[in-house]
């Protein structure tokens, strides 16, 4: 069965007339926009004011939901994305970033460096980046860990919600759910890499979807296009890695922005996106499965290459 049973299971409602899907994150009471814009990709354009100009036309068109990260760039990104909300837009927003701290300090550090970028007194849901490593379920929970000190902050204030994030592999998704089972914690969200190369290939949708779906946890997919290397394999299109990904039972799709002509066509797979059907699934699946099979196009799984934390390991403190 895997994805397909979560065919389906997404329920889309239409915004107004902006052409917008908003849905539920998880268990909680936010709406936000089924296409999110990637914090990475606005930080890649050499002038902070096009990143700026990205953002606040995503957001002008109806996207409300904004990822970022705390290393992003060296904070380039997060500068960019505070100096956007600006003028009312951080009203219009829900804002999510993450943190690299595996201690209590690294993580309150990281925070208090993160609201001061983004220009806020509150960040919407801040995230547990890069649990990629068996060991990092357990330091997340350990005592003087980061959870401590999201906690504090939460109780302050300054952070709403909180996730976790990663990119290797579906166990160590799963030794986190069955870690916070074990502390009663309930995360509010999960991001992870939903494209139609992983459902054949240490796949998150298989693995690990179904369970956050059950438990209420709003599912952040990213890298529908693996930051373009999905498209190299020639077997699909965005807009098909775009719609496969919002007929999951997802509550964002986070795809990388970093011109108008890629958000322009992010907001045209939603406007011409509707719910692929079981049949649809599988022929997408069936032309992708040989392509698939080796990890070769999604680098972010196979290599080191997408692992900031592993080439700066000071940054977990």
């Amino acid at each position: 069965m895997g994805v397909l049973a979560g065919i389906g299971a997404s329920a889309a409602a239409r915004a107004d007339s902006d052409g917008m899907i908003y849905r539920n994150l998880g268990k909680t009471d936010e709406k936000v926009s089924a296409i999110g814009l990637g914090g990475h990709h606005i930080g890649r354009p050499k002038d902070p004011k096009e990143g700026i100009r990205i953002i606040r036309s995503a957001i002008d068109r109806g996207i409300t939901f904004m990822d970022n990260c705390w290393d992003y760039h060296n904070g380039e990104s997060e500068r960019r994305m505070g100096e956007a909300l600006r003028d009312g837009y951080r009203q219009k927003v829900f804002l999510m970033t993450k943190f690299d701290g595996r201690t209590k300090a690294a993580t309150a550090r990281q925070i208090e460096e993160s609201l001061k970028r983004l220009e806020t007194e509150t960040i919407d849901l801040m995230q547990y980046h890069e649990n990629i490593r068996m060991e990092d379920p357990h330091r997340f929970f350990a005592s003087d860990g980061p959870l401590e000190a999201l906690l504090e902050a939460k109780k302050a204030g300054k952070i709403r919600y909180i996730g976790f994030t990663g990119h290797k592999d579906p166990v160590v998704y799963l030794r986190m759910l069955e870690l916070a089972a074990a502390h009663s914690f309930h995360f509010d969200a999960c991001q992870m890499p939903l494209n139609v190369m992983d459902a054949h290939f240490r796949s998150f949708g298989n693995q690990v979807l179904p369970k956050l779906v059950q438990g209420g946890i709003g599912v952040l997919g990213m890298k529908p296009m693996g930051d373009g290397n999905v498209l190299k394999s020639g077997k699909v299109t965005p807009s098909e890695c775009l719609h496969y990904a919002l007929t999951l039972p997802t509550s964002v799709v986070i795809t990388g922005c970093e011109s108008m002509e890629r958000l322009d066509g992010a907001i045209e797979a939603v406007r011409t996106f509707k719910p692929l059907n079981q049949a649809q699934v599988r022929a997408l699946l069936a032309k992708t499965k040989d392509a698939a099979m080796t990890g070769k196009y999604e680098p972010f799984k196979t290599t080191a290459a997408f692992d900031g934390t592993a080439h700066n390991p000071q940054w977990m403190g």
